[in-house]
Order: C-alpha cells, then structure tokens, then sequence
C-alpha cells in the first residue's frame, strides 16, 4: 500500500528544502520524496494520501541517548527501584516520544536488559526503531552501578560484553566518568577506568560487531575513551572540577579525525541551568557544543530522558539550546536527523527523505526552518511506513 503526503514544503535533507512537495511511502520504505508532481506521479491510484497545504514534512528526528526506565521524576530512582510494571512503563514513555516526533531511540543503560524486553514487545505494533546497551559497564559502586553493569577486572569486562551482546545490545555503554545520581560514586570529572581497561572494553565490544558509547564528563575520560576509539562520547563536558573545564584541541581533532561523535545529552532543563549557574559558567559549559562543531566533530541530539525533569516527549526544549548557542535552524534540524544517523551507522537506513531508506516521516504545522517551535505541532508521524 502506497502513503502519499504532499505539504508546503518538504525537507528531503534540511539543507534542502522543496516547495509544494511531497514524499511516497511504499512498503515502509521511502520511494520519492521531492516536488509534488513528480511524487504523485509515481503513486498508485489507491495510495492513502494526507495533505498539509500549510505543512512541512522532514525526516524523522532521533534521540540518541535515554532512559527509558526512569521516569523523569524527582523521585526517579526510588521509583525505579520499586517499579512493578516496568516494561508497561517504559513502553508507554517510548510512546509519547513516538507522537513527539522522534522516530528512532537509542537506549543507553536499563536493568535486566529492559530495552530489549521492550522492542520485542512491539512486535507487530508501531514503535519507534530502538537501539539499547543494556546494563552499562561500571566499576563496583560506581556511576549507575544499580543496573547491575559492574565489573573489576579485564574477565569481568569481557563477561559483561558478552552477556549484553547475547541478549540483544546494539552497543556497549561504559561509564569512563563518575556521575551526578549516584550516592557515593566518582565525582563527574573522575575518570573509573583506565585508558587500557577502556582499550579492552573496545576491542571486545568490536569482536561481537558493537560500538561502544562512552559516558564522559571528565576531560581525562574523554581523552582516554577517544584513544581506546569509542564510537561516540555522552555527555562529552570536558570537566576538571565541580565548575571547571579543559577542552583539550588534540582531543577534539582526534574526534573528528576518527569520526567518534559527541552527545550533548541536554534536554530542556539547560534554561534552568542557565539560570542557576549564570551565562557566564553556562556558556562555559554549554559552549563546547559550538567549539566542537568548529573542530568538525559530529554533534547528536539526545536530551538524557528519563532523568529528573528531562520529559520523553520534548525534543524541541532540548534543540532550542543550540540556537541559544547561535546554531542555524538547519544545523539543528541537521544534527537531530541526518547527523545523528549518520553517528549511529544508520545512514543507510534512516535521516533522511531519499528513495530507498525507511519511511521515517514527521509532518510539523509551520516551517521548521523559520521557527523551532513548529516541532511543537506534529501533524503526522510514521515510522518505517507506519503512522503512530
């Protein structure tokens, strides 16, 4: 069955915006996406059609980093601990993003393999397409350690890969850095691993054909987790003390140079921050999102959810950060579609409007181009064909 959509403009990539256009879903699979007679043309007779005279239609947006056994509540973790229904639970937060507009998820540290447990409850059902590390690497009593991820020697790494792997893990997340939700843990900017150990978390990782994601505040981390040749750095903050940075050049360049993506993991709780800590220290540490766009390393959008305040269904709170920052609507749009594919291996399959990839669409009310908030109105959303 074809799906037809026609809207005032259509963002086959964002840099490439189409007037009176339209996309042709065939199969779950995009078939032409472009200007409105050339698409209709290519159209079966029966195909449904939706029209948005005064839409936009772009690709589906992506958030690459969540948690989706949290609930964003103050009381996250004490609710976690005690969840019952937990797959119900996080089924219904993988929902509300779905109708948010984001159409691709990446889970980055459950308990007892949740995530997994969750993507095969869609089976058959419309879902956003979802990645998950299952339990992150820890050390014992370290950051997230309550996923039950801890390891304390190179065998215990291995083990823990391996386990992870065989229960589905699309990529392996190791915490390099402490954090700030666990009681008695490393400090933010404390490095849990060694440059080596993060070597072995890498290579073995790679034996089972998984990335590895690399939770990292500390610029040590960072630096170590870039020389084992992780796939991508969360958080990425280049802390040294509780208000203190070092961004670090050579790290930088060596990011963009070997293609390891950065995660801002910034929902819309950065106002808050702002006013809390002030522009001066906000834009110290929010400015490393422009200063690594300047050393060419690729930016992904992923906001974090599930953590206190950071709602799974606001995508476009956390995107406003980068034009608070000075990045162009394109850019944004960019990072949060065909930039974050591309971070995660997907770029053969999803992030963008283009004949043979999937039919990952979201049509907004307005021109997200002219004003973010746009996104706020999502009209329709199919992913892989399908419509929420």
């Amino acid at each position: 069955m074809d799906t037809l959509i026609t809207a005032a403009r259509v963002l086959p990539r964002p840099s490439a915006p189409v007037p009176d256009g339209a996309v042709l879903v065939r199969d779950g699979l995009i078939v032409a996406a472009g200007p409105r007679a050339d698409v209709v043309a290519q159209a079966a007779p029966d195909a449904v059609r939706h029209d948005f005279p005064t839409g936009t239609a772009l690709a589906g947006l992506f958030n690459v980093h969540t948690h989706l056994a949290f609930d964003a509540s103050r009381e996250m973790l004490a609710n976690f601990s005690d969840a019952s229904s937990p797959v119900e639970d996080a089924r219904a937060r993988l929902t509300s993003m779905l109708r948010s507009g984001v159409t691709t998820v990446r889970d980055l540290g459950d308990r007892d393999h949740l995530g997994a447990a969750v993507r095969r409850s869609f089976a058959g059902e419309v879902a956003p397409r979802l990645l998950v590390s299952g339990p992150p690497l820890t050390v014992p009593d370290g950051h997230c350690h309550f996923f039950g991820g801890a390891v304390s020697s190179d065998s215990d790494i291995r083990e823990r890969i391996d386990a992870n792997a065989a229960a589905g893990a699309d990529v392996i997340k190791v915490m390099a850095s402490g954090g700030q939700i666990t009681e008695g843990g490393a400090d933010m900017w404390e490095s849990q691993f060694s440059a080596r150990e993060l070597s072995v978390v890498v290579s073995h990782a790679a034996s089972h054909g998984l990335p590895v994601a690399a939770h990292a505040h500390g610029a040590d981390a960072i630096e170590a987790a870039v020389a084992a040749g992780v796939s991508t750095v969360e958080h990425c903050s280049f802390l040294t003390g509780p208000r203190t940075f070092d961004r670090r050049d050579a790290v930088a360049a060596r990011m963009a140079e070997a293609g390891i993506s950065a995660c801002s993991t910034s929902s819309r709780n950065w106002r808050v921050i702002v006013e809390k800590l002030g522009e001066s220290t906000a834009s110290a540490m929010y400015g490393r999102l422009p200063w690594l766009e300047e050393h060419g390393v690729r930016l992904l959008a992923g906001t974090d959810a599930g953590l206190p305040g950071s709602v799974f269904d606001d995508p476009v709170g956390a995107l406003e950060l980068y034009e608070w920052l000075g990045f162009s609507r394109r850019r944004i749009l960019e990072i949060a579609t065909c930039d974050s594919a591309a971070g995660l291996g997907l770029s053969g399959v999803t992030g963008r409007l283009e004949a043979g990839l999937a039919g990952d669409v979201l049509v907004v009310e307005g021109d997200p181009l002219a004003s973010l908030s746009a996104l706020r109105n999502p009209l329709l959303v199919l992913a892989q064909g399908r419509a929420a």
